[in-house]
């Protein structure tokens, strides 16, 4: 890990965990710290970088009112088409599988859910059922094309399109059209940066903890530390890597050991939203609640629950509903012999949530409130 000088303003700890796992993604106002949070602002002032950090932080701070695809298909979207949808052993890839047979069934499409543990052998095992199936399409979320590249030449050898979400991967050569890929959820760890240092005004000691197996939230750790360093410049900063097998175990247990051994620390970024989940209370019970603020990458029911009660600052809310429909989108300009790169050139919607802005607690909600109405009109079913 590399290293980097530290200020008056802050120190960089260098602490890494590394661990291996076979699982593959998939995916899926400030409360609490008001001590913490009232020295920090005193201290770090109103520099340049934190202005550009807050116009940041303002821009998606806004309830996001566009899905981000305006061309209609323009021709009647055929019917009966059958897709297999491959989960990938975690719940957001069934949330996606969820909103994606509710756009399925508007444009009378069947979906076939294909359950996998996240490993390579069950991963494999589920795309060789596709290939059997031989399905009019087939949607996968975060699997590289290195664990299936057998089973993706037969598909393409049978003409039957791939699409793929929140993989760091690339479209082409068997994957028909990429959604939220590598090049757009940097914007992930940019809001995230930008939240940190408008909340410490310039003065924060923050750590970073990822999941580094996952190779699609690399560009949004990498984002974060750009624009962090950027903005928040002299701040403290430490990268701390962990396996998918902390979730809902051992997190946090390692998060407190971490702010027991690093008493300067202010602010706890989650690379993943399912990483916070238990840690308030275990802070709490460690009597260390006040001492740091926390943000989330791709927030869910539970994290929003924290923030309703102040136990979390803020999350990233991924396009999870509108990205899943927008999958459909793709395959209704296939089926009716478009380029899907309509779809996937299009900028789907990010937001930063706080307690101030927070929508809903019950579940994960979209971002577009009228996402259904725009994505129906564009297909000739509004």
């Amino acid at each position: 890990m590399s290293r980097r000088r530290t200020s008056s303003k802050g120190r960089t700890r260098v602490t890494t965990a590394l661990f291996t796992t076979a699982a593959l993604l998939a995916l899926a106002a400030c409360g609490g710290n008001a001590d913490a949070g009232t020295s920090a602002k005193a201290a770090g002032g109103n520099s340049a970088g934190v202005k550009a950090a807050e116009e940041v932080l303002a821009q998606y701070s806004k309830r996001p009112t566009s899905i981000g695809i305006t061309q209609p298909v323009g021709k009647p979207v055929p019917t009966g088409k059958k897709i297999d949808f491959i989960l990938c052993g975690v719940q957001s890839c069934q949330d996606l599988a969820n909103y994606f047979t509710e756009a399925a069934k508007v444009l009378g499409w069947s979906v076939n859910k294909i359950p996998t543990q996240g490993t390579p052998q069950s991963v494999q095992a589920a795309w060789t059922q596709a290939v059997r199936d031989k399905p009019d399409a087939v949607i996968a979320s975060g699997f590289p094309r290195s664990v299936f590249a057998k089973q993706l030449k037969q598909l393409k050898d049978l003409n039957i399109p791939v699409v793929e979400s929140s993989t760091d991967d690339t479209a082409g050569d068997g994957i028909s059209m990429l959604i939220d890929g590598p090049d757009v959820v940097d914007v992930e760890g940019k809001i995230m940066a930008s939240w940190v240092t408008s909340d410490s005004q310039g003065d924060a000691d923050a750590v970073y903890f990822d999941m580094p197996t996952f190779g699609i939230l690399k560009p949004v750790a990498d984002a974060f530390r750009s624009d962090y360093e950027k903005w928040c410049a002299g701040c403290g900063y430490d990268k701390v890597d962990v396996p998918i097998t902390a979730i809902g175990k051992d997190m946090p247990d390692r998060v407190v050991s971490y702010v027991r051994a690093h008493p300067k620390v202010t602010h706890i970024v989650f690379s993943l939203a399912l990483l916070n989940v238990g840690v308030p209370a275990a802070l709490r019970a460690a009597g260390l609640q006040n001492k740091v603020h926390t943000i989330v990458n791709v927030g869910e029911s539970t994290n929003y629950q924290y923030i309703e009660s102040g136990q979390t600052q803020a999350a990233v809310a991924f396009n999870n509903i509108e990205n899943a429909w927008a999958q459909a989108d793709g395959l209704a300009r296939h089926f009716t012999g478009q380029s899907m790169q309509v779809t996937q050139d299009a900028q789907l919607p990010f937001m930063l949530i706080d307690k101030d802005n927070l929508i809903s607690t019950k579940t994960q909600f979209p971002l577009v409130e009228d996402y259904q109405a725009q994505f129906k009109k564009l297909w000739g079913k509004s």
